[in-house]
């Protein structure tokens, strides 16, 4: 099954998830020794730490479990590895601890860290003593090949030596050289040992190795390997979509590059900090993402390690689903307590001012960029909605105004509704249209049952599909109408568990420079449910499959005329009036009615004018989490 290979690791028999063995991570300094909670188990398992402050021109700091927390050694010095107290201090089974040290917690900097644990074919962490011998090999313990690995001698001073599997020479991290001609240091790798000569290896000299697993089968999480661009850029089909890319042009000196989707690489700009450099982060468009793989605008031979985007399957519904309530302040404001890192959130105002709409905004898009969900508009980008650093691990980052939307004002109420990308529960894929039929690759692992697609680049109105209609029908999220038909929209294909079709409908498809995003739900048992049902005139009990009720409904009359309502706990579920929202209007919040009605397996719907959600023979489809 799709990532859920079993694996002799460590401790016992593991279930290798990237969740586990990976973590990117930003978070704010605050110059006071704390913990940062990753989820990543270094304690009982052993990995790499590795942190660099984005704001300021620091030192890339790497310690590791093979030679203890506060032994730090820099990615972009030659310097040997030295004690730093107040650097990292220790590493938990939750993570990791910092001290008060400015390269890894300077007060109100932006700092990253890269989070690599020891796991068969993914990481290892090997520390040797040189012998002075040509071609030493060195045992390891990925059970796989290496697709990379570093050398760094730590009791003197000396480079970082790297193996790439497709490079031909050997290549230094804490430079910008081109590979040399052939591989005379880093020599070779095998499933079992890695080959050192020279100055990798000698006599006396203690070094560490860390090495990089390259698995590309499917249950593989981390790839190696190269691409070639002849001057526009290439792409690379890696069959999953990454979170983190590491590069280099190594026919020509240049830069190392490491961009991930913690710090907005996405289908726009993101952060790029350089591994042999101190700079600070600098914006560029230079690695985008997709389903299937990246982009890169790098020119010549390039090396490239990437590792898979979050693949484990949630076990509770609040592992991908949250809502906040607020009121605005005026001021530029990190959102905290969502419980998890948000991919996409539904900003919906709850008062009714003219100029105030809601919207939704998506990692996958990048920092600032909103698209109205009552309205055609095209993208919104760059107007202070949401300033950098964005989304973060536990929530966002809101600006002083709202980009002129009122959605911060002070007084404002919004509710923010969170959700998290997750298989077998919600993916969010941005693409380019092609003009003519065709398919889109998306990470789901189950075919969607609903989908909400909007075209970024152009005013045109939102498109919904579902498997409660047919594969010819779509419905508008904007407007309340009822179904209409159009065999162009999806092709009359219902979505696969690897893709989702598009016909030639320009609301959905239209050719090269037109970009669109999809919003895709579907029904994991006991955590959400993507579902249909027929009004019966009075009330009944929508079963969802829970068995703690529903905290997020969304429900749409399909054969006629309804809004898109939305109700929550968080506003209140209860047995009396139900606050709720239409997506598909600019109107107040509503919370005279009862529509709605608590029930341990999912909700009740009870018909009222006010609504019309239980119509005797209305057809309505739904989606609800837990």
């Amino acid at each position: 099954m799709l990532a859920n290979k079993l694996l002799a690791a460590s401790g016992g028999v593991d279930t290798l998830f990237v969740d586990d063995v990976f973590s990117a991570f930003t978070y704010t300094g605050t110059g006071v020794a704390r913990s940062i909670v990753n989820g990543i188990d270094l304690a009982g398992k052993g990995g790499l730490v590795w942190s660099k402050d984005r704001s300021t021109a620091e030192f890339h700091n790497l310690a590791d479990t093979a030679r203890g927390a506060t032994n730090t050694i820099y990615s972009n010095d030659s310097r040997a590895s030295f004690v730093s107290v107040n650097g990292l201090t220790a590493f938990n089974a939750n993570g990791y601890a910092v001290g008060t040290e400015g390269e890894v917690n300077r007060v109100n900097d932006q700092l990253v860290s890269w989070t690599f644990r020891r796991a068969p074919k993914f990481f290892d962490i090997v520390t040797y003593t040189g012998n002075g011998t040509s071609n030493r090999a060195i045992s390891h313990a990925l059970g796989i090949a290496p697709g990379m690995l570093w050398s760094k001698s730590t009791s003197t001073t000396g480079n970082w030596n790297v193996f790439h599997r497709s490079a031909t020479g050997d290549l230094v991290l804490n430079t910008t050289a081109a590979q040399t001609g052939s591989r005379a240091i880093m020599v070779a790798a095998s499933d079992t040992t890695f080959t050192v000569s020279g100055v990798a290896n000698t006599n006396g000299v203690t070094y560490v190795a860390h090495l990089y697993a390259h698995d590309p089968s499917a249950e593989g999480i981390i790839q190696c390997g190269s691409a070639v661009s002849t001057g526009a850029g290439f792409n690379v089909n890696l069959g999953w979509e990454p979170q983190l890319v590491l590069q280099k042009r190594i026919d020509f000196a240049g830069g190392w590059q490491i961009a991930d989707t913690a710090r907005s690489m996405g289908v726009s700009s993101g952060g790029l900090l350089q591994p042999q450099s101190s700079a600070s982060e600098i914006s560029s468009a230079s690695n985008t993402i997709n389903a299937n793989g990246f982009y890169s605008g790098s020119d010549g031979t390039n090396i490239y390690l990437a590792i898979r985007r979050p693949n484990k399957p949630p076990t509770l519904g609040t592992q991908v689903y949250n809502a906040i309530a607020r009121s605005g302040n005026s001021t530029i404001t990190n959102i905290t307590g969502v419980g998890f890192a948000p991919d996409m959130a539904i900003v919906t105002p709850r008062s009714s001012v003219p100029s105030m709409q809601g919207f939704t905004i998506d990692r996958l898009r990048g920092v600032d960029r909103v698209l109205y969900t009552s309205g055609i508009n095209g993208e919104v980008a760059g107007a202070g909605f949401f300033p950098a650093p964005f989304m973060g691990m536990n929530g966002i980052t809101i600006g002083s105004d709202g980009g002129g939307n009122g959605i911060n004002t002070s007084g404002i109420t919004v509710l923010n509704s969170f959700f998290k990308r997750a298989p077998g529960v919600f993916d969010v894929v941005a693409y380019s249209g092609t003009g003519a039929n065709s398919t889109q690759a998306h990470n789901l692992q189950i075919a969607p049952e609903l989908w909400i697609i909007k075209k970024r680049n152009e005013a045109l109105a939102w498109v919904v599909g579902s498997t409660g209609i047919l594969a010819t029908r779509f419905l508008t999220l904007n407007e309340s109408d009822g179904v209409s038909t159009n065999a162009t929209m999806w092709n009359s294909t219902f979505p696969s568990s690897t893709v989702f079709s598009l016909g030639t409908n320009v609301r959905v498809n239209e050719g090269a420079g037109y970009n669109y995003v999809a919003y895709l739900f579907a029904t994991k048992a006991g955590i959400s449910k993507v579902g249909s049902y027929t009004g019966n005139g009075s009330s009944q009990t929508i079963n969802a499959g829970f068995t703690t009720g529903a905290r997020f409904i969304l429900i749409k009359r399909t054969e006629s005329t309804g809004d898109w309502y939305v109700w929550d706990t968080v506003r209140g579920i209860v047995a009396g009036n139900d606050p709720h929202l239409s997506l598909n209007t600019t109107a107040a919040e509503v919370t005279t009615d009862d529509s709605i009605d608590p029930h341990t397996s999912g909700f009740i719907v009870n018909q009222l004018a006010a609504t019309n959600i239980n119509v005797s023979a209305g057809t309505y489809i739904y989606l609800s989490f837990a």
